[in-house]
């Protein structure tokens, strides 16, 4: 009798919570090849949903990754190396505003090679530009003095094929970081569900 009680009560729990949301995939199509994207929508859910409404609203169609950075030329303390792109109206598209920085220390996620995240100046401040780590860069984490401030970046997915595009993206001509022929973006697209979170 209490086993099947027990039996009972754990499939009025199972039906009345919902399996948790697959891993949303994204696919970037550029003119270089197209990258794949995993979203880590149980980890870093604001920041993962921000980048599916620019997503679902074709806003990166049309704009490029426009800058890379490479930690062997890097001037600063603190080198990293990455590419970074944007909407076609820049990385300072206010876009649909700002969201709360996700950090590491709460996501428990890790710049390592392979992660996209959110570029930003001060906390708090990211909107629709984003970056892919070529190599792993610590810096950009909670406590990492990448910026100033030590609070880290919003990383909230991962690489999941093309790889080797990001790479030669980094690889490119530049002059000061900026891309002189920066890699059109032709667009960015969800294939899979959207996320349940994402449908407030």
């Amino acid at each position: 009798m209490a086993a099947g009680i027990v039996a009972l009560a754990v499939a009025i729990v199972s039906i009345a919570t919902p399996p948790p949301d697959p891993i949303p995939l994204v696919t970037i199509h550029t003119d270089r090849g197209d990258v794949a994207v995993g979203l880590r929508i149980h980890d870093a859910p604001e920041t993962v949903c921000n980048f599916l409404r620019y997503v679902d609203a074709g806003a990166y169609d049309g704009g490029s990754f426009f800058r890379t950075v490479v930690a062997a030329t890097d001037g600063n303390a603190n080198p990293i190396d990455v590419i970074q792109a944007a909407t076609p109206a820049g990385a300072d598209d206010p876009g649909t505003g700002p969201i709360a920085l996700e950090r590491t220390r709460d996501t428990g996620l890790r710049h390592l090679a392979g992660t996209i995240s959110m570029a930003r100046d001060s906390p708090d401040t990211a909107t629709s530009s984003f970056f892919i780590v070529v190599k792993d860069a610590p810096a950009l984490d909670f406590g990492g003095l990448r910026n100033p401030d030590g609070q880290g970046f919003a990383a909230f997915g991962y690489v999941a094929g093309g790889m080797e595009v990001v790479r030669a993206i980094q690889t490119l001509p530049a002059d000061d970081e900026q891309i002189e022929r920066p890699v059109r973006i032709t667009s960015v697209k969800l294939m899979t569900e959207l996320p349940n979170q994402c449908r407030k």
